[in-house]
């Protein structure tokens, strides 16, 4: 049997006579953290777009825990929790109001759905919180909200777009902290980000994309190997860098060289650079 949770198969999204993804293909295994990086406009969010069933796709088909997201979008949602890019929370109605107005779409019998409110508030840390209105929590409360809702009826897969963009080091730790015990707990996990150290720290695989075409795809430990585990990068604003497979190889080139140069461990940052000629820009 089959173990992918999710399917893509050729697909494409056209809007007018821009192409937001070009016959794209991928397959995310059940039980995975997989990560989508890449710059703003690469077809990151369009993708999560299609497989939560918010934008039909021009061609192609996507699964969803094997429900076609076109033919059988119901399904293909009932099994599925989304944490949106921009928030998308109540403003006017208090923490929990938001969580039981969620269960009750989700036809949650009631003791169930009091159950894993209370058990979602102390996960994320909202319990003191639960009768405040959200317009008066922080970015990084809210987007904790949003995490507990989307897992309050138990999806056997999570997306997060971008689920860290706008917030504080301090914060973006925590919600990392709670995407790894989200998966702990048996969830697989879609995750659209442009920062390189969250898809080095969380994901088990990595898919870097790029004006809608999926240019590698591998572990985050692959991809830096590919590319060479240290760079020689020039500080004059140019932003060159070199690549070698040792300190010792880097110390070497940045002895002959003129420039000012500093030398430092590779990154998913750089696997992008050496595929695409340029960086990843938020």
């Amino acid at each position: 049997m089959s173990t992918a949770v999710i399917e893509i198969r050729g697909l494409t999204k056209s809007y007018g006579k821009t192409r937001a993804l070009q016959g794209l293909d991928l397959t995310v295994e059940r039980g995975e953290i997989f990560g989508f990086l890449g710059p703003n406009g690469a077809g990151k969010t369009t993708t999560c777009r299609v497989l939560t069933t918010l934008t039909k796709p021009t061609l192609g088909k996507a699964s969803v825990s094997g429900f076609d997201v076109v033919r059988q979008p119901v399904q293909a949602k009932s099994g599925m929790g989304v944490v949106a890019q921009h928030t998308n929370v109540d403003g006017e109605l208090s923490v929990y109001a938001n969580l039981r107005l969620h269960g009750l779409l989700h036809h949650m019998p009631s003791a169930l759905r009091e159950k894993r409110i209370d058990e979602l508030l102390e996960f994320v840390g909202l319990t003191d919180r639960q009768g405040d209105l959200v317009r008066r929590l922080s970015g990084g409360l809210k987007r904790r909200l949003m995490i507990a809702r989307a897992l309050l009826h138990e999806p056997k897969v999570l997306f997060l777009d971008e689920p860290t963009v706008g917030l504080d080091a301090q914060t973006r730790r925590r919600i990392w902290d709670l995407i790894r015990r989200s998966h702990q707990a048996g969830v697989t996990i879609m995750l659209t980000t442009h920062y390189i150290e969250e898809a080095e720290s969380l994901c088990h695989r990595v898919g870097i994309i790029d004006n809608g075409k999926l240019i590698a795809l591998d572990t985050p430990a692959s991809l830096l190997a590919s590319t060479g585990s240290h760079v020689v990068e020039e500080v004059d604003g140019s932003g060159r860098c070199c690549f070698f497979d040792s300190r010792e190889k880097a110390s070497a080139h940045a002895a002959r060289t003129s420039a000012t140069v500093i030398i430092r461990r590779a990154n998913l940052e750089d696997v992008f650079i050496r595929l695409t000629g340029r960086r990843v820009r938020p």
